[in-house]
């Protein structure tokens, strides 16, 4: 097992490090101070070849900007926010707009452009880098100072990879975090992700509107190219004329709800490298985004950041629950515990 850190560069004059954990097999995970990014992960295919299998940039300036999150922890909310204000009991609070209309992963900076607070904590069975951010009373727009704390822990004999966040406040605020990272299980990005296949147990997910907030609507995913409870092809979404999801331009960018079960899982798997990922989850919903409008501007590592070179299963709450009664809560009361894992577990399929 080894452990590198390297100064990555400066923001606002702040260093930021790029941290390396390396574990006995080879799985390797890079990751930084900077809005606790990840910003490489190298898994084995099945001939024992370990390659990055999640976007990402190679400088610092890159990330400064970063419009689709590659890798980073968002929040305090991820996903969007109806308008620009929301209540708790009586007392409202007005949010920075930086999606069109709506409030979008925690605001302009959020979680996922400021600098944490890092340690590397080392372990007999497993390696950690820990996060931790004090997020002001009224930053954003959100009530109460919040105790934030991310860890990464990487499994010294497994390629496995643990997410654990916790956080408390002193009032009471909305807390719903998750991981941006895109997954292109591949390698080193020769293929997009139109051929991966997705599994999970999911009976419903949350209708959208025009501008990707929920409508309230929770929907059956049964006859559906929403349901992937028996294995589906992603292209499957992006063929599709199924309103839903040609609105959010032709694939997915859905959260689907799980049953109440301790731990909610999630197979991704790419036949031609033959890796597979299994995603084991606490959180109550997933969103599932296929990269529908990555875009052609931009250039990462050599390639053309377009649609569908990546894939996102972000492990949340149900996005803009403030708004619906009906969902799950997001309000974190003063005092309380907010904690939620999400386990990512690297390995090969049988070849057929």
């Amino acid at each position: 097992m080894s452990v590198t850190e390297k100064l990555f560069g400066y923001i606002n004059g702040l260093p930021v490090t790029l941290f390396t954990v390396r574990n006995n097999n080879g799985f390797e995970v890079s990751c930084m101070n900077y809005g606790c990014v990840i910003t490489k992960v190298l898994a084995s295919d099945r001939t024992g070849q370990y390659e990055n299998v999640v976007l990402g940039y190679d400088t610092l300036e890159e990330y400064d900007h970063n419009p689709k999150y590659l890798g980073a922890v968002v929040g305090r909310v991820a996903g969007r926010i109806s308008g620009d204000s929301f209540c708790i009991g009586e007392d409202i609070y007005n949010l920075q707009k930086n999606d069109k209309n709506n409030h979008i992963h925690g605001g302009l900076n959020g979680f996922s452009h400021t600098i944490w607070n890092a340690t590397v904590l080392e372990g007999d069975q497993d390696t950690t880098i820990e996060f931790t951010y004090l997020s002001a009373d009224g930053e954003e727009g959100y009530p109460g100072n919040l105790e934030m704390k991310v860890n990464y822990t990487i499994l010294h004999e497994e390629d496995t990879l643990l997410i654990t966040y916790t956080g408390i406040s002193d009032k009471d605020t909305l807390v719903n975090v998750t991981n941006h990272s895109y997954f292109n299980l591949s390698g080193n990005l020769k293929r997009d992700v139109l051929g991966h296949a997705l599994t999970m147990d999911s009976p419903l997910y949350l209708e959208l509107n025009e501008e990707f907030l929920p409508t309230g609507n929770i929907v059956p995913v049964e006859n559906s190219v929403f349901d992937f409870r028996e294995g589906r092809k992603i292209m499957d979404g992006v063929a599709s004329v199924h309103p839903q999801n040609v609105l959010v331009g032709n694939g997915y960018d859905h959260p689907f709800l799980f049953t109440e079960n301790e731990l909610n899982a999630m197979l991704l798997t790419e036949s031609e490298s033959g890796r597979k990922l299994v995603v084991e989850t606490t959180e109550s919903a997933v969103v599932f985004y296929t990269g529908n409008n990555m875009g052609n501007t931009e250039i990462m590592r050599g390639e053309e950041l377009r649609d569908y070179l990546g894939l996102c299963l972000e492990t949340q709450g149900p996005p803009d629950s403030i708004h619906h009664p009906h969902f799950l809560s997001s309000i974190l009361r003063a005092g309380d515990e907010y904690m939620t894992t999400t386990i990512y577990s690297f390995g090969v399929i049988a070849e057929e």
